[in-house]
């Protein structure tokens, strides 16, 4: 038998002569050749396709009732395979007569067994009224006959993973009663059935009515509606809605990736505004600005940090202890946590260094007779001013002191060299850092995090933590360290941190990338570049499918991941909830035009 011969389907043959046979030996390449495989082995139960073997299946046995989507379970599974389902009509009239004969019999059987005086036979009579039903539904038209015939071929670079798929399929269908047997002697043609020609050359069907022929139908979709929770947005696949609780799962957490443009704050602010509704505590910290308007709609505060703002937060600030925590571990953590801020601000520490910082810091706060044996909790922490004029008494220091005047007599003490008088114990909190130089945004970033760590400890309550473009803080090891303390401890403290980037690469070329992905049970991702949809492609394990979607989804459109399960988003708001949370610059210069002229007359 030829390659071309075996591939395609079956066709009719002319006799010829050799005169009428062309001479092809002096012909070009054509494509089929380059297609075809160098050699195809049929076997008993096995073919081999120049090395990789394949191997047909059949059913023949099906339960009494079919669940829905008892095919996908087969289709979900990371293996190589083809499966084909091809549904033949059968004529509804010569059905109905056939139909009428064995009713007659079935009824025959029942009153032969009634004159008898034997017991009732439960099955011979429901099967007597589920031809009676059926017959009554083809008669109306309700439901129509098929022949059915499902064939699946798998492949595997040799017999043993074969062996061992068949095994997995089977034991997976056979749980449900359902049994497929291999196409012994016929593989070329159960192949042929299976490959893309329309051609059932088994021929090996099961009677099916539509009702049950529907649970065939392979594409499914989850539903991810609880009872509790907020709207995220609605399923494309099936209109159903994507109502889900993060306060629900193993952890709190959410990532966010997406283009710029793509939808993704604005698909944020509509979760905060209704997750606002339900009594969680939100704070956010916005690179942007994109916030402002979206803190006075709902009366919350908003900080606008800077080298020249009003707002100050003093690193040296600490948080009081719990009953269940030692003041002297607090210390211990919280100088740490300096080092590795100071380890940012001054661009990198030597060894030796490290070690004057370290007893600096601890020299400093002992001037305010704060240590590890004391109830520091309302005590005056000191300031950065204080630790610089310890550390000019040591000796060692003067590079230390050059590097770290600018941040407290220099053009950038503003910021951190003063006492903190944010207060941040309010339900909706936004600290912008749009007018922070971007040398600053990620040691702002840095010490914000920390202030809103210390203060979520001394208070337990429902909140949502949202970092807006957290490529930012993956970009240091110490901010990016933090980050996931943040997303590995929260949950004790009824927090949920919502990591938003648009920078994909830089997210996950930080050591702490991929493992803050797996510490977060929800995952949203939006429309992708296609120079970084690969490298999400490989760490969240889409199809090739999915992976189109992300690069061909239009603004607010994603797939939405939630544990195990994941579907296709769109994210829709109400006309008032998107006059609040628009990002679009149209829309905002409408409003703000709308406002000023609101206010015009007023006056």
């Amino acid at each position: 038998m030829g390659l071309l011969d075996f591939l395609q389907p079956a066709a009719k043959k002319t006799n010829t002569t050799q005169e009428d046979t062309p001479d092809v030996s002096h012909a070009l390449l054509t494509l089929e050749d380059v297609v075809a495989p160098s050699g195809i082995e049929i076997g008993q139960r096995t073919i081999n396709i120049s090395g990789t073997y394949a191997r047909t299946f059949f059913t023949i046995s099906y339960p009494r009732y079919l669940n829905d989507g008892w095919l996908e379970p087969i289709l979900d599974m990371e293996k190589e395979m083809d499966v084909s389902i091809f549904v033949h009509p059968i004529d509804t009239a010569s059905t109905l007569k056939k139909f009428q004969k064995k009713v007659a019999e079935v009824q025959s059987q029942i009153n032969s067994r009634a004159e008898q005086g034997m017991v009732r036979d439960p099955q011979l009579e429901a099967a007597y009224r589920n031809l009676e039903d059926l017959r009554d539904k083809l008669q109306q038209a309700e439901e129509k006959l098929f022949n059915v015939g499902l064939y699946m071929t798998i492949y595997s670079e040799d017999e043993s993973k074969l062996n061992k798929t068949e095994n997995e399929i089977k034991n997976i269908l056979d749980s449900r009663l359902i049994y497929i047997k291999p196409a012994q002697f016929q593989q070329e043609q159960g192949m042929k059935s299976a490959l893309p020609f329309m051609d059932d050359q088994l021929m090996v069907h099961s009677k099916f009515n539509s009702s049950p022929l529907s649970s065939f139908f392979p594409f499914t979709s989850f539903d991810l509606t609880s009872d509790t929770g907020i709207l995220y947005g609605i399923n494309r696949h099936n209109s159903s809605l994507v109502l889900f609780d993060r306060y629900q799962l193993t952890n709190y957490n959410s990532v966010t990736f997406a283009t710029s443009g793509a939808g993704k704050s604005y698909t944020t602010k509509l979760e905060i505004l209704r997750s606002l509704m339900f009594g969680t505590e939100v704070i956010v910290i916005d690179p942007e600005r994109e916030y402002e308007y979206l803190a006075e709609a709902t009366g919350g505060r908003f900080f606008n940090i800077s080298l020249s703002s009003a707002h100050h937060i003093n690193p040296f600030d600490l948080p009081k202890p719990q009953d269940d925590e030692n003041p002297e571990d607090v210390l211990r953590s919280h100088t740490i946590e300096l080092i590795g801020l100071f380890r940012l601000m001054l661009g990198g520490l030597s060894a030796e260094e490290e070690t004057l910082i370290d007893q600096a810091i601890r020299e400093t706060y002992a001037l305010k007779d704060i240590t590890g044996n004391a109830n520091f909790g309302d005590m005056e922490a000191p300031l950065l001013s204080d630790f610089e004029m310890v550390l000019a008494g040591m000796e060692g220091s003067a590079s230390l002191i050059s590097r770290l005047q600018k941040y407290t007599s220099g053009t950038w003490s503003g910021f951190m060299n003063k006492p903190t008088n944010v207060d941040i114990n309010q339900k909706f909190i936004v600290f912008s850092l749009r007018d922070m130089e971007d040398e600053l945004k990620t040691v702002a970033m840095y010490i914000i995090t920390h202030h809103i760590w210390g203060a979520i400890r001394r208070r337990l309550a429902k909140r949502l933590l949202v970092i807006d473009e957290a490529w930012w803080m993956m970009k240091s090891e110490d901010t990016a360290s933090f980050l996931f303390m943040l997303a590995k401890r929260g949950r004790k403290y009824y927090l949920g941190l919502s990591t938003i980037t648009q920078d994909v690469d830089d997210f996950l070329r930080s050591p702490y990338g991929v493992p803050m992905i797996t510490n977060s049970s929800l995952q949203l991702l939006m429309k992708q570049s296609p120079t970084a949809i690969d490298n999400i492609q490989n760490t969240f394990n889409l199809t090739d499918e999915e992976k189109f979607l992300l690069l061909e989804s239009n603004v607010g459109e994603g797939i939405f991941f939630a544990g195990l399960k994941h579907v296709a988003i769109r994210v829709i708001a109400s006309y008032t909830e998107d006059q609040i949370i628009t990002s679009d610059p149209s829309q905002i210069l409408q409003i703000k035009k709308a406002r000023e002229e609101l206010r015009a007359s007023q006056s």
